[in-house]
């Protein structure tokens, strides 16, 4: 499959790319659009996709023959195997009936692979009101090489191999479980992820940020990979969250990393901690079941 990037580049307000998520607007674009057609069903890893370090396979993959491409809309179907199974068709258009379109050839796919899921994703600019975005999620930019790791944390944080009763984590993990640190908690224990980051409270663990990983993008350049973060709802409002988040961005700024991606709920805590922080807005993705 060849795109004409032309065509693509004219409704893709957002630089974001199936498969692999948001990315930088300077990016090679073309290059990784066409990459992950390439290494489709081949359960293959891109040398730089953030989630080779969760698997061995990548579970995700793009449907090639089912793209449908033209100079006014382009859609581009994927297919993620785990659980029942979700078709996800990602709409770069602004043709009235773009999203019906998506949502149609979604139902339709969904149906052909046996799907529990069918969804459609779709992209507004950063200069959107968040009133259009509700429910959606803002891609975020930090850009280390431009404006440093930013102010430090104002409350201890440290590693989590440095607490006085390691276990002590578990709890944390176990009660944080719905926000992926249950997952993460067994990854540290088996060694296979970079340090986590942690507050304390009266010797309990009061939030955590972590696994803290860079790793090198499509042009060479070391990123800072998106981390599990969270801090337990009895100790919120007091900046331990916003002493992790400036603890994990020195942490990059230290090894190197030039810029971190992230995606925040709008509206959310973290998407008001990374706004207050000075991070770019790159744009909103929006998704929904049909």
């Amino acid at each position: 499959m060849r795109f004409c990037w032309g065509w693509i580049e004219a409704v893709m307000p957002v630089p974001y790319v199936p498969t692999l998520g948001p990315v930088r607007r300077d990016d090679p674009l073309p290059d990784l659009l066409e990459a992950v057609v390439e290494t489709a069903g081949t359960g293959r890893f891109l040398p730089y996709d953030k989630d080779r370090r969760w698997s061995d396979t990548k579970a995700e993959r793009v449907l090639a023959d089912a793209i449908e491409h033209d100079q006014h809309q382009t859609l581009v179907p994927t297919l993620l195997e785990r659980g029942h199974g979700t078709v996800k068709v990602h709409v770069y258009g602004a043709e009235p009936d773009s999203l019906t379109a998506g949502a149609d050839l979604a139902r339709k796919l969904a149906a052909v692979h046996s799907a529990g899921r069918a969804r459609i994703v779709w992209f507004l600019g950063p200069d959107r009101p968040d009133a259009h975005a509700q429910g959606a999620t803002r891609v975020q930019l930090k850009d280390f090489t431009a404006f440093g790791p930013g102010p430090a944390p104002d409350a201890q944080v440290r590693d989590y191999k440095q607490l006085p009763d390691p276990d002590r984590f578990a709890v944390f993990a176990e009660l944080m479980a719905e926000d992926g640190f249950a997952f993460l908690y067994g990854q540290m224990r088996a060694g296979t992820v970079g340090p986590v980051l942690t507050v304390l409270d009266k010797g309990s663990v009061a939030g955590a940020i972590g696994p803290m990983e860079t790793m090198t993008d499509p042009t060479g350049r070391a990123r800072l990979l998106p981390q599990y973060f969270g801090v337990l709802p009895q100790y919120r409002g007091v900046g331990y969250g916003r002493a992790l988040w400036r603890a994990a961005m020195h942490w990059g700024h230290q090894h190197s990393a030039a810029y971190q991606l992230l995606q925040t709920e709008v509206g959310g805590a973290s998407d008001r901690l990374c706004a207050s922080e000075g991070l770019t807005s790159l744009g909103f993705v929006n998704q929904r079941d049909v």
